[in-house]
């Protein structure tokens, strides 16, 4: 029998607190994520739904995760695939249906096959239906050919999932310590004329040796590339004199970590270089003192762009007062520069659930204990941008530094701590295996 993250009370109590929640009449129909193409008969490798992750552990395709209520109590049934040696010899191993009904915190479960028959029976003297649509074609069909109101299970537990329990958090540490370490082996690996490939490949190597996968794909960024937030071509020569910027994290039981490091390939930050990177730093470390219970979500970015408009300031960069640069929203003269949010919340999806990025149209929640958020502040000045009227030495600079943070009822916890920052701790260790 495979093994579960957590203690099967720790379902039952996820189980019962959305339970709680809704209509005692009412049904709970959770479908994992559908097995997705990638070219002909080859598919991307399966990574189960987050919500099925966390109310069962449930990691395998082809599963449905039931709640409803029978003899004046609640009832959880998990369908899944059952055991089929066929096609076990072909795709692996199943559980089965035996295997779920006495391994996982459910209290039956079902052949998937059964699945048409099963649903139909338990929507009779129904109040209303909870499901998340676009996982199922055939339950999407169902449902949309019943007459029951239909009513999203997301907004409980996304409210469930912002809070991590002293269990989930070991396991973020567990992973923000893999990765931590994967960046150091970046670091000390890297050398002059590397290519971006390389690089990503030493940190998700180091993934996969300590049993974990990347969470998102790896950004490998040199010199302009850095500029570019989301950019994962990861095809180009980092040159001599130039920046990397590694934006790479892994994930271990579905849970995820996301760290930025920027630094100099060759292991020497030039004056410019340091100036941004400096900056960026001590933006970062102002957003992280920001990171306490009660304060409202803004606080991070606020405190992180006061430190970056100052910086831009001084540098000759922008050519304004503070509160110019700041603009009344935050959004102003140097978000030219800094054009993204300061943080998200993390967890078992990397821009986890709950709110607070930027662009939303709610303002993000108040910071609570058990809350793990990033803090990612950044400077960019791309050159290949057109137009962009800032001293030429600091053209082609992107610089980002993210740290991930448990918020707790005092100081908050860097999780990621193992991952070093300071320019002095940077300039020794980049190369060192050279």
């Amino acid at each position: 029998m495979e093994s579960l993250p957590f203690d099967l009370s720790d379902y039952r109590g996820r189980q019962v607190g959305f339970l709680q929640q809704i209509p005692d009449d009412s049904l709970l129909i959770l479908p994992t994520n559908p097995v997705m193409a990638r070219s002909n008969d080859t598919n991307f490798p399966f990574r189960a739904d987050s919500y099925m992750l966390y109310l069962c552990g449930w990691d395998s395709p082809d599963a449905v995760f039931i709640a409803y209520k029978a003899d004046e109590s609640w009832k959880t049934s998990l369908l899944v695939r059952p055991a089929d040696q066929k096609a076990e010899i072909w795709e692996g191993r199943r559980v089965g249906v035996e295997g779920a009904t006495s391994g996982w915190p459910v209290d039956i479960a079902h052949s998937i096959d059964e699945m048409e028959g099963i649903l139909k029976d338990l929507m009779h003297d129904r109040s209303a239906i909870y499901t998340i649509p676009g996982k199922n074609a055939i339950i999407d069909e169902m449902i949309s050919s019943c007459t029951l109101p239909v009513s999203d299970p997301r907004p409980i537990l996304d409210k469930m999932r912002m809070l991590k329990s002293p269990a989930e958090a070991k396991i973020m540490q567990e992973c923000a310590n893999i990765a931590s370490s994967a960046h150091i082996e970046g670091m000390r690996h890297a050398f002059p004329g590397i290519g971006e490939w390389h690089l990503q490949s030493i940190l998700e190597g180091h993934f996969t040796r300590n049993n974990s996968q990347w969470a998102y794909q790896s950004i490998v960024g040199g010199g302009d590339n850095a500029t570019i937030l989301h950019y994962n071509s990861n095809n180009s020569i980092v040159m001599d004199g130039e920046l990397v910027l590694i934006d790479a994290g892994c994930e271990v039981n579905g849970y995820a970590s996301d760290i930025t490091r920027t630094w100099p390939v060759n292991g020497s930050f030039s004056n410019t270089q340091r100036s941004v990177y400096e900056l960026v730093l001590t933006a970062q470390k102002a957003g992280i003192n920001a990171c306490t219970a009660g304060s409202p979500w803004i606080s991070m970015h606020k405190a992180t762009s006061e430190v970056l408009a100052a910086g831009l300031i001084e540098l000759g960069i922008i050519d304004c007062s503070i509160d110019d640069a700041l603009g009344g929203r935050l959004v102003s003269i140097y978000s030219r520069f800094f054009m993204h949010g300061t943080g998200h919340l993390l967890g078992l999806d990397v821009h986890d659930v709950g709110g607070g990025r930027q662009g939303d149209s709610e303002p993000g929640p108040i910071l609570r204990p058990g809350m793990v958020v990033t803090v990612e502040p950044g400077l960019y000045f791309g050159s290949w941008w057109g137009e962009i009227d800032v001293p030429e030495e600091f053209l082609g600079l992107g610089v980002r530094i993210e740290d991930n943070i448990l918020i707790t009822e005092s100081d908050p916890i860097v999780l990621t701590s193992d991952c070093p920052k300071e320019i002095s701790d940077l300039e020794e260790i980049v190369g060192s295996m050279g």
